[in-house]
């Protein structure tokens, strides 16, 4: 059994400590870590409470209890430190759709979600490999981003992020569905609040230098340089109370729409709410809905808002005081966290589970003048999420930061009173769309400087931005566009079967998209395009144009001298039909079954980069209508870094005969039952441009299978 005292988080140091101890020291991290979130889904009344939506923009409680699981052996799998996946089936219902990104999928009717004893068996089959894991892996000091520790760890940190968002969604579960526990207990403490005031924070120097390997673990965006000066300001003593914020809704603040700016004002019109959404008011007065209760406001406690009220709400006070009131920037915030010194005492906060469940008084912890610089509530601030100089993408999680660069997602700072292991030490920068709740609150500051509130979402990573460039860019040698001339050919072989000719209404999937050139030139002919990949970098370059029409990347010329790019839809003539494609992240040896019913399938350059190409080629035909189209292409690269040698499908010496395979004869062993081959293979050459003076050039052999029945 849990107690209290488990629940606080000890970091784990990465880069000193002998073998053994460190290895026991994450096998506990791992267990309490484990054990720590199923407790908090006993703050559920029953089982149906898990199949509630909390919102419209969120899944069902029970996809969140079997997600952090399926993420330890999602990337478990994907390191190759786990030989194979523990349930297909959960691991596709619960991989993908945790923030309301334009590619999640939402929709009721296309889950039929697991029960939850089926869930609490899989993550008991999960732990078992953990652990299992943990004990046999061989690893050495410092644990850095290419240690086989190190998705162990990310696993973990994983966990400890849903600890703190599934508790924000059961707090939006109805009261009915939910009961207290007594290791989550609420602060008894409430009063009126203290009278806010400003105060000065002396101009000074922000300087960020964190690299691999780091003392604790880190992600992505922590990573890299960042230099700043900052000017001098004043900030808020306390957080905004509720007390304070309550002014703000009894001068009809959320009725006057010049405090909103325009996202703000469509947001404000949207929801049916005049208040912070906690809050409730019943005939005795303003209560406040915390994670398993509600109780007559404390207006001593720090407000929750979304970052569109707590803009609004500087924009009021500003208006009364005639002062220039407004929410700090990052760089603001981390000056203001070096000149309290609130850090160093960390152990005093209300944050890491260490004093309540709930939010406490805002006149509690103080640091060098100032109250709650860190924990109580995370502290919107102005700044969109951005990369730091030298931003790197970790391969196992190419999607943790990287769909946020949008200037759609805002910073915010200092953690909340269940903010645990990365969260709080010090570096992390986690960031979340301005409509979005979270335990979240602010802090007020006065200045007249400017914030910078747009950043450039060039595309720097090399292998996304080739990709643009192959899809995108020029030609190079008089070699066609690639992606064009397969969509091209897909759309001859649908225009050349009689079953298809003339009709309107055909529905196409490509699976291995890439950055979606090929989707949105299959979109002339289709009437619906449904576009997958593995890589979110991938998808987001594919949504981003079909949103904006336009993506910006840099390749490289030579060494670190870079070509900046833009390419839009317009030019290339795809902008009328870009509207019939949807991009979506998904594992094709996996693949949910609603991706089924489509008259053709386009699978290019993608078998011989599948960890089970076999088991994709083995289910294809399910998911095609009878008489249905499949285009293949590869160039049959195999390597053991994609696929172990023995899921390849050709490429060797056959075991018993010594005779060679080839891989057209191992993909005609699989298709041939339920496929024939409409005509002769061929070959399709592409060419990829790595510098200005160097380039692959290749030939894909082309396939084209017509579904029998």
């Amino acid at each position: 059994m849990l107690t209290r005292s488990d629940l606080i988080a000890k970091p784990v140091i990465l880069n000193q400590g002998e073998i053994e101890s460190k290895r026991a020291e994450i096998k506990a991290y791992f267990n309490l870590t484990y054990d720590s979130y199923e407790t908090l889904f006993e703050s559920l009344k029953s089982d149906e409470a898990y199949y509630l939506r909390p919102c419209e923009l969120r899944h069902p409680l029970i996809f969140y209890f079997g997600h952090t699981a399926t993420f330890f052996t999602n990337k478990l799998v994907l390191a190759k430190l786990l030989p194979k996946r523990i349930n297909p089936k959960i691991e596709s219902m619960c991989a993908i759709g945790v923030d309301e990104m334009s590619w999640d999928d939402l929709n009721d009717e296309h889950y039929d979600w697991p029960s939850v004893d089926a869930v609490r068996q899989y993550r008991n089959q999960v732990r078992d490999a953990v652990n299992a894991l943990i004990d046999e892996v061989d690893f050495s000091l410092p644990i850095d981003w290419q240690s086989p520790m190190w998705p162990i760890m990310m696993g973990i940190e994983h966990e400890r992020i849903h600890l703190e968002t599934s508790s924000v969604l059961i707090r939006q579960l109805p009261l009915d569905s939910v009961q207290p526990h007594a290791l989550f207990p609420l602060c008894p403490n409430s009063a009126s609040a203290p009278l806010n005031g400003l105060l000065e924070v002396p101009a000074g120097e922000v300087n960020i230098n964190h690299h691999d390997p780091a003392e604790t673990y880190g992600w992505d965006n922590e990573y890299g340089e960042h230099h700043a000066q900052v000017a001098s300001f004043k900030a808020s003593t306390f957080l905004a109370s509720n007390q304070e914020f309550l002014e703000f809704v009894e001068a009809g603040g959320y009725d006057n729409p010049e405090y909103w700016d325009e996202e703000g004002n469509r947001w404000r019109q949207f929801t049916p709410d005049k208040h912070p959404t906690f809050w409730m008011k019943k005939a005795d007065g303003w209560w406040l809905r915390c994670m398993t209760e509600e109780i007559p406001m404390p207006w001593n406690w720090p407000v929750e808002v979304n970052y569109l009220e707590a803009q609004a709400f500087c924009n009021w006070k500003g208006h009364q005081t005639n002062r220039p009131i407004r929410l700090p920037s990052e760089d603001e915030y981390l000056r203001l966290l070096e000149f309290s010194q609130a850090q160093k005492l960390q152990s005093q906060a209300n944050l890491n589970l260490q004093q309540y469940a709930s939010s406490t008084p805002v006149d509690q912890f103080e640091s060098n003048g100032f109250y709650d610089v860190i924990g109580n509530v995370w502290q919107w601030t102005q700044t969109p999420i951005y990369p730091y100089d030298g931003f790197k993408v970790h391969p196992l999680y190419d999607d943790f930061t990287t769909p946020t660069f949008d200037n759609q997602h805002n910073l915010f700072k200092g953690g909340s009173w269940i903010s645990t292991g990365n969260e709080i030490n010090g570096h992390s920068r986690y960031a979340f769309r301005r409509h979005f709740f979270q335990h979240a609150g602010f802090r007020y500051i006065e200045s007249e400087q400017k914030v910078q509130t747009h950043f450039s979402t060039y595309e720097t990573d090399n292998s996304v931005s080739q990709y643009c460039e192959f899809h995108y860019g020029e030609e190079y040698f008089g070699v066609p566009n690639f992606a064009r001339a397969y969509a091209n050919l897909s759309i001859q072989a649908v225009e050349e079967d009689a079953a298809f000719k003339g009709r309107g209404d055909l529905k196409v999937l490509e699976v291995g998209c890439s950055v979606g050139r090929a989707s949105f030139e299959l979109a002339k002919r289709f009437a619906q395009v449904t576009g997958l990949d593995f890589s979110a970098r991938f998808i987001q370059v594919a949504n981003q144009l079909k949103e904006s029409g336009n993506v910006l990347y840099t390749i490289p010329r030579e060494g670190e001298i870079m070509e900046f790019k833009e390419s839009t839809l317009a030019d290339l003539g795809l902008a009328d039909h870009a509207h019939k494609c949807e991009f979506l992240q998904q594992d094709a040896t996996n693949l949910k079954p609603i991706f089924s019913g489509y008259d053709m399938i386009v699978a290019v350059n993608l078998i011989d980069r599948l960890y089970e190409p076999k088991k994709f080629l083995e289910t294809i035909h399910q998911r095609l209508n009878d008489g249905g189209l499949l285009l293949l292409a590869s160039p049959y690269t195999w390597l053991e870094e994609y696929t172990a040698k023995e899921h390849w499908l050709g490429g060797y010496k056959d075991a018993h005969s010594g005779e060679n395979v080839t891989t057209l004869e191992g993909v005609h062993a699989i298709l041939d039952t339920e496929f024939d081959l409409v005509k002769a293979p061929f070959d399709l050459p592409f060419v990829i441009r790595e510098t200005q003076r160097k380039f692959q050039h290749t030939m894909s052999e082309v396939t084209l299978w017509k579904k029998k029945g």
